[in-house]
């Protein structure tokens, strides 16, 4: 075998390689959710958190918080703008809706509130993890504005 066939040894990563953060790197969690109101108008609400260092992104490290029909507004937004296979979002769940068929909390249930909030989290990595979506307005304003100001929505690029 001759020299250009050769397999490439890579050379060895060093500690300081190994252990410093990544170049770039995207990190949102959706955590704390938090039931607020009472009968009907009940709600939950979940923490939404970035840390970043994409240059596209304005700020580094912020949190809010969002209900479902914000992540519902995100997507179809999203769907709107860009011309992409988008995730579906977790279910609504029509018979959690209706707690006294079942006799229990409903959509409010602790153990359904955590299977959404970790749907909702693989939802949002995902979509945000292709590079024409981390340019959306939309985007921005969902991941950093303190409150969605959806009616004066204007769609468009960062």
């Amino acid at each position: 075998m001759d020299d250009s066939t050769s397999r490439i040894s890579p050379r060895k990563q060093t500690l300081d390689e190994a252990y410093n953060p990544p170049a770039n790197y995207l990190e949102i969690t959706v955590t704390n959710p938090i039931t607020r109101g009472e009968g009907r108008l009940r709600f939950t609400e979940y923490k939404v958190s970035l840390r970043t260092n994409l240059p596209v992104f304005k700020v580094r490290e912020v949190s809010v918080c969002r209900r479902y029909s914000d992540f519902k507004w995100l997507r179809d937004e999203l769907e709107r703008s860009v011309q992409i296979y988008l995730p579906p979002l977790p279910g609504k769940s029509i018979f959690k809706q209706i707690p006294f068929v079942n006799q229990d909390d409903g959509i409010f249930e602790v153990e359904f509130i955590e299977k959404r909030r970790e749907n909702l989290e693989v939802f949002i990595n995902s979509v945000c993890a292709h590079p024409l979506v981390q340019n959306e307005r939309c985007l921005h304003m969902f991941l950093s504005e303190p409150e969605l100001d959806k009616k004066n929505y204007v769609p468009g690029r960062i």
